[in-house]
């Protein structure tokens, strides 16, 4: 596992709870390591800047109630804090959702919600793909619970937040291309297509049987 510098300020880049080259040949070390300690970490600096500049927000650590809240943040500093908060907060449940050990399909309850609210597993995944690829330039694509406690598939551009939208989100695919460029070059498919082999579905499945 790594654990990156502790930058100033009360938000943290969370170490990968697994090695760098755990999840290949899905995705390879190098990538893991750029994606976590350089990009996740600028986030997090960048965010620790922006709520320095402005001590209404001292108190505010947890960042998912920022991007909640994002009209209460100052207007000086709130488009940072919605991207930079964003790029932390998005890139802190990609980590958590992805393993070496992964279950290749959700069970339980996740499952039958996928079934009834998505239309099974496969069109899911098949859904999940083809908003990646449709997704023009960087972005998220989501597996949400709404408000209405339903499971819904949606994206999101550059690094929003679901959260900022009134949703709650399960499990992000990260199709920026600083996620995939290195291995996949410029062919997103093959990607968004590795990418399930590798989900953390009992994660997922907890964080859904949370939210309900």
């Amino acid at each position: 596992m790594s654990t990156p510098p502790k930058p100033a300020g009360p938000f943290t880049v969370p170490p990968l709870p697994y090695a760098y080259e755990a999840l290949e040949p899905s995705i390879d070390a190098e990538t893991m390591h750029l994606h976590h300690d350089k990009h996740h970490a600028a986030y997090v600096a960048k965010l620790n800047e922006a709520v320095a500049k402005e001590p209404s927000l001292a108190a505010w650590i947890n960042v998912e109630d920022l991007l909640k809240n994002l009209s209460m943040v100052p207007e000086s500093v709130r488009a940072s804090v919605r991207n930079n908060g964003g790029g932390h907060a998005n890139h802190s449940l990609f980590w958590q959702t992805l393993s070496p050990k992964s279950t290749g399909m959700p069970t339980g309850d996740l499952m039958k919600a996928i079934d009834s609210d998505l239309g099974g597993f496969n069109k899911f995944k098949e859904d999940a793909v083809k908003a990646g690829l449709g997704l023009f330039g960087s972005g998220w694509v989501w597996l949400v619970v709404d408000s209405s406690k339903k499971l819904a598939l949606l994206t999101t551009p550059n690094q929003d937040s679901p959260l900022s939208n009134g949703k709650y989100p399960l499990f992000g695919l990260d199709v920026w291309e600083h996620a995939y460029y290195l291995k996949y070059h410029n062919v997103r498919a093959d990607y968004l297509k590795a990418v399930w082999s590798i989900v953390n579905w009992d994660f997922i499945s907890k964080r859904y049987a949370s939210s309900l």
